[in-house]
């Protein structure tokens, strides 16, 4: 087996504005991401750790890191998708988040992900 490269683990991002969620009532505004993440290689990859870099429309920025996600640290074979659910809140009507996932590979190694950037914003909020 070889070793995968960044290019076969796969990130996609779907976001959503929710607003009936209580802090859209403190002049905030929430978001849920839906992260797909899936393993085209040929090789087992375990997702150890996050970072988010997120920034809203007054350019403030919060840092998010720490130990799996959602709780997890799953195990994603050969030709699998993990997905999972997780949110947000900015202060303004807009803004983006970005970052990297950590995973370990079946031999020790590991290896960081880059996941880029998408937009956080109200519908209809841009063209």
């Amino acid at each position: 087996m070889s070793a995968p490269t960044l290019a076969q683990i796969t990130i996609g991002a779907k976001t959503a504005f929710l607003p009936d969620h209580p802090a859209t009532d403190t002049n905030q505004f929430a978001f849920s991401y839906e992260i797909t993440i899936t393993n085209n290689s040929d090789e087992n990859v375990q997702l150890l750790n996050r970072y988010w870099l997120i920034t809203d429309a007054d350019s403030k920025k919060t840092e998010v890191q720490g130990a799996g996600v959602v709780g997890e640290q799953p195990l994603i074979k050969p030709g699998e998708s993990y997905q999972y659910v997780s949110g947000a809140i900015l202060d303004t009507p807009v803004g983006a988040m970005e970052g990297h996932y950590e995973f370990q590979l079946d031999n020790g190694e590991l290896i960081r992900v880059p996941i880029a950037p998408f937009g956080l914003a109200l519908p209809y909020s841009i063209n």
